[in-house]
């Protein structure tokens, strides 16, 4: 895979994830910070470490599957393996100036 293949599904998988909304904030989980992780192997496998808001979110089955999905559909991705993770336990501080702005936090 050719560093301009790498750096385009790269972008087009976070592009993909921008598109995943937890139902209960109007801000996606990639600004959200919930995304500690992406690693794209040469053969378009990739491996994804997220958390949630919280350990029970009752949105999290949906989410996790939610990006499986999406990102799966990103041309050049051959599976996705996905890992939830609670360690380094999320905090507001990982979100965006974008996402923190439009929640009202800046």
């Amino acid at each position: 895979m050719t560093v301009e293949t790498r750096n385009q599904i790269e972008e087009n998988i976070v592009t993909m994830l921008k598109t995943v909304f937890d139902p209960e904030i109007p801000v996606d989980v990639y600004s959200l910070g919930l995304i500690y992780r992406i690693d794209l192997a040469d053969d378009g496998q990739v491996d994804i470490d997220m958390t949630l808001t919280a350990p029970n979110c009752p949105a999290g089955d949906f989410l996790f599957e939610d990006i499986r999905q999406k990102v799966e559909s990103v041309e050049g991705v051959t599976a996705v393996n996905m890992k939830l993770v609670f360690e380094p336990e999320w905090n507001i501080n990982m979100m965006t100036d974008e996402a923190k702005l439009e929640l009202g936090m800046l």
